[in-house]
């Protein structure tokens, strides 16, 4: 390799506004560009450099944790998008970073420790959240120095040594356990039907027929629907796996099919459920509701210029809101039904969306076994449809009165 392809060259990243010079292929952090630090950091490499051409490379930069942390976090933003937006994984390093920044913003990020990790543990762990969200934030914790260490930034040492520290174990810390998640009984979703919008009631029911993922039927569209078979075909157009390659096919039986039909009779691009449609309906509801005459002065009251308009497609948290309002309104009815008779109300417990495919998961698993469920959901392993598909105690129950 010839002399000139060592010289250093100095470079900037734009943006972050942090500055670098590169040796023999390795990159050494100067700081903040066009400050006097920086420009002062960059002449001494250069005039190292300059006296001792065969000098090794300074190894590694003194580069902080803060430091470091911004960097990686430009990097996350970059990385983990979808649809040319971060996706919700920048949010959990964001939370991840922020116990770092608090306790050890300011030390040389090689001095970072396994003691650093673990009193990043024990302050997650007096914040109250749960013993499995606690390991996933130290794990995007030891992310951070991994990806430091391939950017030599970092000695291969600091990774290693942050490897040493496990994972909380259950029963083995004050940390709490996290609620396993059951599939909803299906008496209970159909008692909070009737308080939804119908779009949203629809939802629900599709949802519950295919078992499928909330974020995949709330993008929902026609063109995405092969319906050339008695049983349709939905191809989700991103879901969770896409990064690994895997494909994804939601199958539709008829029950799903007579739900979603009338929706499917649109622009083949539009989303089958649309908040501004079901806004649209409950207006309509509400008219032909009224009792009174409506004064010419309130006939449409809309603004018409508003700030926020309704979405023409749920997220995942919409539709939970809309869930989550649906099951207070049914308390509220079963409260006021209750005091008239002079009764205690029976109040619905809150439930989410994710215990619908719980419900359908363990509803396949008991009728055709677990490679069912286990293609049904969508799964690449055996062992996480078990997660999601509870086990049927009724066959345990009919083997026991069988040999025991």
């Amino acid at each position: 390799m010839s002399r000139s392809s060592h010289v250093p060259t100095y470079c900037l990243h734009k943006p972050s506004g942090r500055a670098y010079v590169r040796i023999r292929g390795k990159v050494i952090y100067c700081g903040v560009h066009g400050t006097p630090e920086s420009k002062a950091e960059h002449g001494r490499l250069i005039a190292e450099f300059a006296a001792n051409p065969g000098a090794p490379t300074p190894a590694f930069s003194a580069i902080t944790v803060v430091e470091l942390i911004a960097i990686y976090f430009e990097f996350c933003c970059g990385y983990y998008r979808r649809d040319g937006k971060p996706t919700r994984h920048v949010d959990r390093v964001r939370l991840a970073m922020r116990p770092v920044r608090e306790l050890y913003g300011t030390i040389a990020a090689e001095s970072f420790g396994p003691l650093a990790l673990r009193a990043i543990q024990a302050r997650l762990v007096a914040t109250g959240v749960s013993r499995k969200y606690i390991n996933d934030l130290v794990c995007e914790v030891k992310r951070l120095f991994k990806w430091g260490v391939s950017m030599e930034m970092l000695p291969p040492s600091v990774y290693h040594a942050l490897t040493t520290i496990p994972g909380l174990k259950q029963g083995r810390t004050t940390a709490r356990e996290p609620k396993p998640v059951q599939p909803v009984a299906d008496d209970l979703v159909e008692a909070t039907l009737p308080y939804m919008p119908s779009i949203v009631a629809d939802l629900v029911r599709v949802q519950r027929y295919t078992g499928c993922r909330p974020s995949e039927i709330c993008q929902l569209r026609p063109c995405d629907v092969e319906r050339d078979g008695e049983v349709w075909r939905y191809s989700p157009r991103t879901h969770k796996t896409q990064y690994r390659g895997r494909e994804r096919i939601i199958y539709i039986g008829p029950q799903a099919q007579r739900v979603l039909a009338p929706y499917l009779d649109r622009d083949p691009a539009a989303h089958c459920f649309s908040p501004a449609e079901s806004e649209e309906h409950r207006h309509r509801e509400m008219r032909a509701n009224r009792k009174s005459n409506v004064q010419p002065s309130q006939r449409n009251r809309r603004k018409p210029r508003p700030k926020r308009l309704p979405a023409t497609a749920y997220t995942k948290d919409s539709y939970q809101r809309a869930i989550a309002r649906a099951v207070v309104k049914a308390n509220r009815a079963r409260t006021e039904e209750a005091t008239d008779m002079g009764i205690e109300p029976t109040l619905l417990p809150h439930w989410h969306a994710n215990q619908l495919r719980h419900a359908a998961a363990t509803e396949v698993r008991r009728k055709y076994g677990l490679e069912a469920a286990q293609i049904i959901l969508g799964h690449a392993k055996a062992d996480i449809t078990q997660t999601y598909a509870e086990r049927d105690a009724r066959l345990a129950v009919e083997v026991s009165k069988a040999i025991g």
